[in-house]
C-alpha cells in the first residue's frame, strides 16, 4: 500500500514542529520536506502543496490564504491551523467532538480549519450548554482562560526562557484588553450565540498547558439547574468521546492547575460551583488539543484512521 504523503508549510513554526513530532516516524506517512532556504519560494511551495495528498498549513493568516491560492490539485486536503478559515463557510471547523453531525463533515472535507487554543476551551463547554437548551443563545457568556507561554511562538518562548528576561514575566499577564481577541469570532459562531463573550486570556510563566473557564449565574438560565445537574448533561454530551471527558461531580480537586494535561491530546472539563453559580473549566493542552494534537486528530478522522493514532 502506497503511504499518503504529507506536507507542512510551515514546518518551521511552533505549530509545524509540533505537528511533525507527532507523524514525523509514522510508518503509514511520507513527510515532503522543502528545503529550508527555498520555503519562501512560491513556484518550489506550490510543487510541494500541489504534491501532497494532505498539507498542514501552519502560517499566519496571510500567507495560509496564500497557500491555499497556491493548490490547484483537487484532491488535496487541507488543514490550516491559522486564524484565516475559522469562520469561513466553505471550510469545516475541526472540532470532531462538538456533535455526530460535525465529526461527519470533517471525515468528507477537503478544507479543514483547525480551532484556536483558547476557542478550544470555551467551545468545549459552552457549545453542549447551548446546543442542548441548557444556556440560552442570548446568554451574555463571560470567560477567562490561563495559557501557558508556548502559545505565544517563538518570540515569546524566547522572551520567557532568556536569560536577562524581563521580571514582569514571572507575574501573570492579562492581554486581550481591547477584548477583541482573534479567537472571538469562531467562539460565537460555534456555540450559535447571540453575542460574543467578554473574554480575557491570561499568560503564565509555565511553558504549556491551559485552563479555560466559564461562570454562569444559574437563575438566569431555563429550569436553573444547579451545577450537578450541569456536571450530568456534560457527562452525557461527551459519554461516546475519545479525547474529551467530564470529571464527576463532587471529585473536584481544591485547586485547578492548567499544566495538568500538558504533552496529551485529552481535555478534560471540570464542573464547580452549587445551586446558584456554576463554572466549567477546560483543561488541555495549547500545543495538544489546542493546537498540533488536533490538527493530527482530524487528519486521522479525515484518512478515515484511527482518531488516536499517534496521538496516545
Amino acid at each position: 500500500m502506497s503511504k499518503i504523503k504529507v506536507y507542512i508549510d510551515g514546518q518551521s513554526g511552533t505549530t509545524g514542529l509540533q505537528i511533525y513530532d507527532r507523524i514525523g516516524a509514522r510508518p503509514d506517512l511520507e513527510m515532503l520536506r522543502i528545503d529550508e532556504d527555498k520555503r519562501h519560494d512560491n513556484e518550489e511551495r506550490r510543487k510541494f502543496l500541489n504534491a501532497a495528498d494532505i498539507v498542514f498549513l501552519c502560517l499566519p493568516d496571510e500567507g495560509a490564504r496564500e497557500a491555499v491560492s497556491l493548490i490547484e490539485n483537487p484532491d488535496v486536503r487541507v488543514i490550516d491551523a491559522s486564524t484565516a478559515h475559522r469562520t469561513d463557510s466553505e471550510w469545516t471547523y475541526g472540532f470532531p467532538e462538538v456533535s455526530p453531525a460535525q465529526r461527519w463533515a470533517i471525515a468528507h472535507s477537503k478544507r479543514v480549519a483547525n480551532p484556536g487554543c483558547h476557542a478550544t476551551g470555551f467551545i468545549s463547554s459552552a457549545a453542549p450548554l447551548v446546543r442542548m437548551g441548557v444556556v440560552p443563545a442570548s446568554y451574555p457568556f463571560t470567560c477567562f482562560s490561563l495559557t501557558g507561554y508556548s502559545g505565544g511562538g517563538k518570540k515569546m518562548i524566547a522572551d520567557y526562557e532568556a536569560a536577562d528576561r524581563n521580571p514582569r514575566l514571572d507575574a501573570p499577564g492579562i492581554y486581550g484588553l481591547t477584548l477583541r481577541h482573534k479567537h472571538l469570532p469562531e467562539m460565537q459562531k460555534v456555540c450559535g450565540l447571540h453575542h460574543a463573550p467578554v473574554f480575557l486570556p491570561v499568560v503564565d510563566d509555565y511553558y504549556k498547558g491551559m485552563a479555560t473557564t466559564i461562570m454562569l449565574h444559574n437563575y438566569m438560565l431555563p429550569d436553573a439547574p444547579d451545577a450537578a445537574k450541569v456536571c450530568e448533561m456534560l457527562q452525557d454530551y461527551y459519554r461516546n468521546a475519545h479525547f474529551v471527558s467530564v470529571l464527576p461531580y463532587g471529585a473536584n480537586p481544591s485547586t485547578i492547575y492548567a499544566d495538568e494535561l500538558a504533552g496529551t491530546n485529552h481535555l478534560k472539563l471540570i464542573v464547580c460551583g452549587h445551586k446558584d453559580h456554576t463554572s466549567v473549566t477546560a483543561l488541555f493542552d495549547n500545543l495538544g488539543k489546542g493546537a498540533s494534537g488536533a490538527a493530527v486528530q482530524n487528519m486521522n478522522i479525515m484518512l478515515g484512521l484511527d482518531e488516536a493514532i499517534g496521538l496516545e
